[in-house]
């Protein structure tokens, strides 16, 4: 049998000449990544519902301060890594991620360490302790929070007072209701609302949300109807009861 070398031939320049085809049109619509650049940076910051806590504006001043904000540099010289590390040396920043997309665009997430309660000492100290009780650094933080006042130490404040303040921060009436922790010098708590003229006093909560459950319930049962300035001092240190004092006339 006598092979066609012939058309074996125009078969391999067919394929070949397809196959350069279809490798110039790709690299044609491909950018060239040695002269592309940044042209975008988009900054994400999940769990943003405390407004005005941590913004774009102040990741982008961090990054420029480090020389490293990508904004206008060759895509390829952009260190995705280096950006991630320098935004979690931020103390309000629990975790960063870092990458590039086509167009020339870095896309940063970031997710945010949440301040639960503010702290202002007897001892002069004056900080921010979150949900997971580190301290944060004061800052120009302006949201509503719980101040808490009196006979604070660290530990305390981070072990004690971020258990209670995740417990009122996570309740959305009880957020809007407490005002005010001041720690006594035995360790116990009394609480200052913002509706009613009276003292809730706490003793060492140990169980905070059973104290608040029956708190709502007196609220709702009982103030409603009595009226919330009746009392001057309500007692929830012990389990299953309410003890109040009512207001001198």
């Amino acid at each position: 049998m006598n092979y066609n070398w012939k058309k074996s031939a125009i078969i391999l320049i067919d394929v070949a000449l397809a196959c350069y085809l279809f490798l110039a049109i790709t690299a044609f619509n491909q950018p060239d990544d040695q002269k592309a650049v940044c042209t975008q940076v988009d900054v994400n910051i999940e769990d943003s519902k405390v407004d005005g806590f941590l913004g774009g504006a102040e990741i982008k001043e961090q990054l420029q301060r480090a020389r490293i904000y990508p904004q206008g540099q060759p895509m390829k010289q952009i260190n995705v890594r280096k950006i991630e590390e320098t935004i979690q040396q931020n103390p309000f920043v629990e975790k960063a991620e870092c990458f590039k997309t086509q167009g020339g665009h870095v896309k940063v997430n970031l997710t945010q360490r949440l301040p639960v309660v503010r702290i202002k000492a007897d001892n002069g100290d004056d900080y921010y302790v979150d949900a997971h009780g580190d301290i944060m650094p004061n800052t120009r933080y302006t949201s509503d929070l719980v101040i808490a006042t009196g006979n604070i130490t660290r530990p305390y404040a981070q072990k004690k007072l971020a258990r209670i303040g995740k417990v009122i921060m996570q309740d959305t009436f009880w957020q809007s209701q407490i005002e005010q922790l001041h720690v006594l010098a035995d360790g116990s708590i009394e609480m200052v609302p913002r509706i009613g003229d009276h003292i809730i006093y706490l003793g060492q909560a140990r169980n905070i949300q059973q104290q608040l459950n029956r708190l709502e319930k007196f609220y709702r049962y009982g103030l409603s109807e009595a009226g919330w300035n009746k009392y001057s001092y309500i007692n929830l240190e012990f389990d299953n009861q309410i003890i109040c004092k009512k207001r001198r006339k």
